[in-house]
């Protein structure tokens, strides 16, 4: 489970610029639990995000993942358990290593390289087959350098080597907003089939409302670092996209856009 209680966070302290985004926020997202997040820029929603993963820091509160206060634990240390998977293809894989350097360094997550190759060639047929179930012809290209594949090819890479070790949270930060329509639309029956078959606590940040509805269990809407929205159960079964579209709409007129 994880929780985050009394979060306080603020960008630019003691200038005349500074802004409190998150004030005494908390948020609990129980295990196996596909939480979509949705927003106008601004709202919090990476904040939120970089908080999660330590790769900022809180100026207030606690995060705790699985009981644990890891509000302190550094970044390298979380992505242990969290895997995550970032808007930008080029930020989830080493463009200048092939697919299957990239997978065997995904593989030994966690583990001590020492001075021996990362690859472990024993597990190229392992990998391929992981790879095969994508249909993306990527099992055919492990000679291949990652900086030579589509932006889609490398952001289904990036979400297999993410999930190939054990961990406890998954994290996607818009990982569909620099794809085209039809790929995006590949990544997310990836995504869908991912976290159901590998029962992982996830949370999607997206700007697609339609993606927002069809996929998870639980949506919530930020606005200036609160929680506008937060359906679950019934209430986001019976939600449509023209609903959410709506509130939407009426949170931006209230901030005048």
């Amino acid at each position: 489970m994880l929780e985050l209680s009394g979060i306080v966070k603020i960008y630019q302290g003691g200038t005349v610029n500074e802004t409190c985004l998150f004030d005494d926020f908390s948020l609990t997202v129980p295990d196996h639990q596909f939480v979509c997040v949705v927003g106008s820029n601004g709202s919090g929603k990476t904040s939120l995000l970089n908080i999660i993963c330590g790769s900022i820091p809180v100026d207030g509160g606690f995060v705790k993942i699985g009981g644990k206060n890891v509000t302190r634990l550094p970044e390298y240390k979380r992505h242990r358990i969290i895997g995550r998977v970032y808007q930008d293809p080029a930020k989830g894989t080493c463009p200048s290593m092939t697919i299957l350097e990239n997978m065997s360094m995904a593989d030994n997550k966690g583990n001590p390289f020492d001075l021996h190759r990362c690859v472990n060639r024993k597990k190229s047929n392992q990998y391929r087959a992981m790879l095969a179930e994508l249909g993306l012809g990527l099992e055919d290209k492990m000679g291949v350098k990652v900086g030579n594949l589509s932006g889609g090819q490398r952001q289904a890479l990036a979400m297999v080597m993410t999930t190939m070790t054990p961990i406890e949270f998954l994290i996607l930060d818009e990982h569909t907003a620099a794809l085209d329509p039809k790929t995006a639309e590949i990544i997310m029956q990836l995504t869908g089939r991912i976290v159901q078959e590998k029962k992982l606590t996830t949370i999607m940040v997206t700007h697609n409302l339609r993606y927002a509805v069809e996929y998870g269990d639980r949506l919530i809407m930020m606005h200036q670092g609160h929680c506008e929205m937060d359906l679950v159960g019934e209430a986001r079964q019976n939600l449509r996209v023209e609903e959410l579209l709506t509130k939407f709409n009426e949170i931006s007129i209230e901030c005048g856009n």
